[in-house]
């Protein structure tokens, strides 16, 4: 029987030791200074950010805290996601190394860029 899903990033965060929770904190605080009008919300049953759409969601995990969704593809990103495990649309950042605050504050101000471009399209 698994836990039920978090109701808040509050309780999200309050369910790992305190090196875990130092980490997601700072990790909330860097997406919050980045985008300032973007709502808390828990989707998928990880912390969530929405702005114009989903923004960034983000999930502690035994070795790594998750980043979802990061520029694939994209020209400029290769270089700055190199030294990262990533997937289809994924970065896993060890715990045990430290947290790429200002790629994690670019990740945020592209895909609120990208939503706000897409919301623009949507309205026209």
């Amino acid at each position: 029987m698994t836990n039920p899903p978090a109701e808040s990033i509050d309780a999200y965060i309050a369910d790992f030791p305190l090196n875990i929770r130092k980490m997601l904190k700072t990790i909330r605080t860097t997406i919050r200074k980045a985008a300032p009008r973007a709502e808390e919300t828990i989707k998928y049953a990880m912390p969530t950010f929405t702005l114009d759409g989903n923004l960034i969601h983000f999930a502690a995990y035994q070795k790594h805290i998750g980043i979802y969704p990061v520029p694939m593809g994209v020209p400029g990103w290769d270089e700055a996601l190199a030294p990262y495990v990533t997937g289809k649309g994924s970065l896993q950042l060890p715990l045990d190394k430290p947290m790429p605050l200002t790629l994690i504050s670019k990740i945020v101000k592209f895909n609120a860029k990208r939503n706000a471009e897409k919301m623009k399209a949507k309205k026209k």
